[in-house]
């Protein structure tokens, strides 16, 4: 029986051979032959010429008729993916850094993806007590702030299609819990233009939320704050919103929004 461990180890090194190679490609100003690539990176012919036909049938690497090789596009096209949130995260924290000066809490940046919310980038709270979370980290779209931020300007027919498998799980006694309260939630943050989370998500957290927009208007991420019930003050909440509107709307203008 193979040795788990032994399967594990030889993963993590094809997978770093694997990115070698195409790295020793993109140091290259033109192509690369077998033998070159092989000499460069200390790989048996046999071994580059396996990593770079993978890689070639995968659409990463181009083969020309002289069987010397080349990036491919797309590279290219999975790098201009990440682009937009890279972007996304440069413009956002000069002002998710004013929000947390401003309230001491934890400020959060996130986007849509398969059906959840994601967590991009964050700025803790200055206290000790605060909302448990991280980078990276998946959260529903019907009891975050930004999960309904991310929805609320979709066509309802695009909503429905999106939650169409969504539970409505209760995770506190105050979430949604069915597709019809949760649609006219979503008409109402149309008209407020901002969000909230009223301990939906966690017990003895409460949230408020802003849209960031792309130069076509869409929505394409939200910013929010996340206040534990005791220090959230209901006075203070319309500046806290009208804060976050400025800073998200400067964000989307400096996306081109």
């Amino acid at each position: 029986m193979d040795n788990p461990t032994s399967l594990g180890s030889d993963a993590i090194s094809a997978v770093g051979r694997t990115f070698a190679v195409l790295e020793a490609l993109g140091e290259r100003e033109g192509d690369c032959g077998v033998s070159e690539l092989a000499q460069s990176l200390k790989l048996s012919k046999s071994t580059a010429h396996r990593f770079l036909q993978t890689l070639k049938a995968l659409g990463y690497v181009v083969q020309d008729a002289e069987d010397r090789y080349r990036l491919g596009v797309k590279l290219f096209e999975l790098g201009a993916r990440a682009l937009p949130q890279l972007d996304l995260i440069r413009e956002a924290e000069p002002g998710m850094r004013q929000l947390n000066d401003l309230t001491g809490e934890t400020v959060h940046l996130g986007i849509f993806d398969e059906k959840s919310i994601v967590y991009l980038h964050k700025i803790d709270s200055r206290y000790n007590l605060r909302m448990y979370s991280k980078i990276g980290r998946r959260a529903p779209l019907y009891c975050t702030g930004i999960g309904k931020i991310l929805m609320a300007w979709r066509p309802e027919e695009e909503i429905r299609q999106i939650m169409g498998d969504e539970k409505f799980v209760r995770r506190t006694p105050n979430t949604i819990s069915d597709m019809d309260l949760y649609l006219s939630e979503l008409s109402e943050i149309r008209l407020a233009g901002y969000a909230e989370d009223r301990e939906e998500f966690e017990d003895n957290i409460r949230c408020i939320a802003a849209p960031i927009r792309d130069r076509f208007g869409r929505v394409v991420a939200g910013l929010s704050v996340s206040f534990p019930c005791f220090r959230f003050r209901e006075e203070m909440k319309a500046m806290y919103v009208s804060e976050m509107i400025k800073v998200t709307s400067k964000v989307s203008k400096n996306l081109g929004g």
